[in-house]
């Protein structure tokens, strides 16, 4: 099996030792450095290839959440920490899993699977020649919560101010999230803008009657400036 290199970043001795002695159990895991703090990793990063990042959240000078918000192309992150209320940071970086401190061998294994896994779909033959899938959804957080938001789900979208407005099948969301940044995070295959306060699902246009747009008993506007680039998104060229 190829060697899986990881690195430890935790400002506690003891914790390092415990990553160091666990990883130590699998001879597949490479532990290629263990340092104090977050400033300490890029260093790693640009002299050698790190798979696995088991990666501390409260440490000084940098909390690991922080940092890896700087990364671009970050490895695998498996956040480690004493404090609970972190899980929802970790959760949207898109970590792979969250290991709360003390944390078992066995809870050790079932994280390390997740970052393999992942590794095994980003590095296997079909990921490198054909064009990636896309996810059919979103996460959106609001009112104390995460939601799951299905594109086949979302019907439109309106701006609010600093919110946007979600409408959903047989809901209605209310994030504080900007109109354009909500919109970054939609595929244009699937949305397109048709007003400077409204982005609908093409899929669920019923029709079109001069400046109005309609999604079955719902009407929405047409923006002027919008007009034309809907109607090219739609293939229609007349």
């Amino acid at each position: 099996m190829q060697k899986i290199n990881c690195l430890i970043v935790d400002d506690e001795p003891i914790a390092r030792d415990i990553l160091a002695t666990y990883c130590a159990h699998f001879p597949y895991l490479n532990v290629v450095g263990a340092v104090t703090n977050a400033l300490e990793i890029k260093p790693v990063l640009f002299e050698q290839k790190v798979d696995i990042l088991f990666l501390d959240i409260n440490m000084p000078v940098m909390d690991g959440v922080t940092f890896l918000k700087t990364l671009k192309n970050p490895p695998q992150v498996i956040f480690t920490t004493a404090y609970r209320e972190y899980a929802l940071d970790a959760f949207e970086l898109s970590a792979c899993d969250y290991l709360l401190k003390p944390f078992s061998l066995e809870r050790f294994v079932v994280a390390v699977d997740k970052a393999m896994e992942r590794l095994q779909v980003a590095g296997s033959p079909a990921a490198e020649t054909t064009v990636p899938k896309k996810d059919d959804f979103i996460f959106i957080k609001t009112d104390g919560r995460i939601y799951k938001i299905l594109f086949s789900d979302l019907l439109y979208a309106e701006a609010n101010g600093n919110y946007t407005k979600i409408i959903l099948a047989n809901s209605t969301l209310l994030p504080a999230m900007t109109f354009s940044n909500f919109e970054e995070m939609l595929p244009g295959t699937t949305f397109v803008r048709i007003h400077r306060s409204f982005i609908v699902n093409k899929s669920k246009i019923n029709h079109i009657e001069g400046n109005r747009i309609f999604l079955n008993t719902i009407e929405l506007p047409i923006g002027t400036n919008y007009r034309d680039n809907l109607l090219k998104e739609l293939g229609l060229t007349f």
